[in-house]
């Protein structure tokens, strides 16, 4: 069986238990494993990793990238992760189940400029790349192995030990025959890891996973199929594809595919963007103004950091909520002039929130900026309504060059504190 060693990257005809050149066990081997082209890959809480290699003192801690006691967790390492932090929880729930989690406010211009040095690495093996992310994307290797006098195995093999020892954050590898399958597999064996699933094993892989591991299911569709009596994918296909559409319609004969292992879609690094947006699942019903907001200012600046990266702004603002009982709500508005500005993008968000009736429990809140264009560098120029929109543009980028050039305590602004914070400090 093909295999490779992950340490080294020597390549072998057989698996060897132990690689003979540096005695080291993680070697790779699948029968496919030089033969598939399709990868993702995935850098390992991407923030808090990148805090951890500026700071090696935060090496052995639990680091939770986040902000303010009403906040949420924007990422945290896998330290933090065994006490059941996870990403979106509200931070005061994260400090109770890790207490001694160091919590740093997010750095997103610095995270930025990390994802750069990452994707420059990436364009050095293939053109063909899809960026999720700042920290993730899929990559189209086919045809590449004569270039690089390797295959795409060996090829993203090197790409992660690049990234892990020149940038100095970890990354997870998936290689298989399509992009669904590649995703789930660099899920399955974080950190730093590097899973093949092939075209002879995907029935088998697929056969009794839960239908939550497709693309796009999240907790409304899983109980929608758990009302049909449809939780695995073997359930799935069982149905049959008929019985699906005509009670899921499109999203049916999607599901019937993907549970099939059956995946069309290419790799389109140069696909229009039509929108960039953020939203998060809260693990139970949210009412209070102030935690929305407060999910609404971090997923903003998300949002913010992601249209930085690829240099453009949007026009239009749209706020995406859903109710406890899995109806949805979404409100637009319309930006006088295009921008890429957490500022803007949360304003436009909380005076659409505001709009709604009060009191009101909700599962979900996202918000996002589309009718998209190349950004032209210019910032609100304020106006009679509005006359300190300009100020705080600037305010915004200097604080972001700050933080990316000095560190996340450098400076903090008075929307990523809250009343009890303010009180305290």
């Amino acid at each position: 069986m093909p295999a490779l060693c992950r340490d080294c990257l020597a390549t072998f005809e057989h698996a060897p238990p132990r690689c003979p050149h540096c005695a080291r066990t993680r070697i790779l081997s699948h029968p496919e494993l030089f033969e598939l082209s399709i990868a993702h890959i995935d850098c390992d809480s991407f923030y808090a990793s990148v805090e951890k290699r500026d700071d090696p003192s935060l090496s052995a801690k639990p680091v939770i990238v986040g902000g303010g006691t009403r906040g949420v967790v924007t990422t945290c390492c896998y330290i933090a992760r065994i006490s059941g932090v996870r990403s979106a929880m509200p931070m005061f729930q994260a400090r109770k189940l890790c207490p001694d989690a160091v919590i740093i406010k997010p750095r997103m211009d610095h995270y930025v400029a990390v994802s750069r040095q990452i994707r420059a690495r990436m364009a050095a093996l293939t053109p063909q790349i899809e960026p999720l992310s700042l920290d993730e994307a899929f990559l189209d290797l086919t045809g590449t192995t004569k270039l690089h006098n390797a295959p795409p195995a060996l090829q993203m093999a090197r790409l992660a030990r690049a990234i892990e020892t020149e940038v100095g954050v970890s990354a997870s590898v998936g290689l298989s025959h399509n992009k669904f399958l590649a995703k789930i597999a660099s899920d399955l064996d974080k950190p730093r890891g590097f899973s093949v699933i092939g075209r002879a094993d995907t029935e088998t892989f697929l056969r009794d996973k839960p239908v939550g591991i497709l693309w796009g299911v999240g907790a409304a569709t899983r109980a929608a199929l758990g009302r049909a009596g449809i939780r695995t994918l073997a359930d799935i296909r069982r149905a049959g594809q008929d019985r699906l559409v005509a009670r899921f319609g499109a999203t049916g004969a999607r599901l019937f595919e993907l549970a099939h292992g059956r995946d069309s879609r290419q790799i389109t690094p140069d696909a229009p963007i039509k929108s960039v947006s953020n939203e998060t699942t809260f693990a139970t019903d949210m009412t209070e103004r102030a935690e929305l907001l407060a999910q609404l200012w971090h997923m903003s600046q998300k949002v913010s950091a992601r249209m930085k990266a690829r240099e453009i702004a949007g026009r239009t603002v749209t706020l995406k909520l859903k109710r406890a009982d899995f109806s949805s709500l979404t409100r637009q508005t319309q930006l006088e002039e295009p921008s890429q500005l957490a500022d803007t993008l949360y304003r436009a968000g909380e005076r659409l929130f505001n709009a709604l009736p009060p009191a009101m429990a909700y599962r979900l809140i996202g918000i996002g900026f589309s009718d998209l264009c190349a950004a032209d560098g210019r910032d609100p120029v304020g106006d009679l309504l509005d006359p300190q929109a300009s100020k705080r543009a600037g305010a915004e980028r200097a604080a972001d060059a700050i933080r990316a050039r000095f560190g996340d305590t450098a400076i903090n602004t008075g929307r990523g504190l809250t009343a009890k914070d303010k009180n305290s400090g």
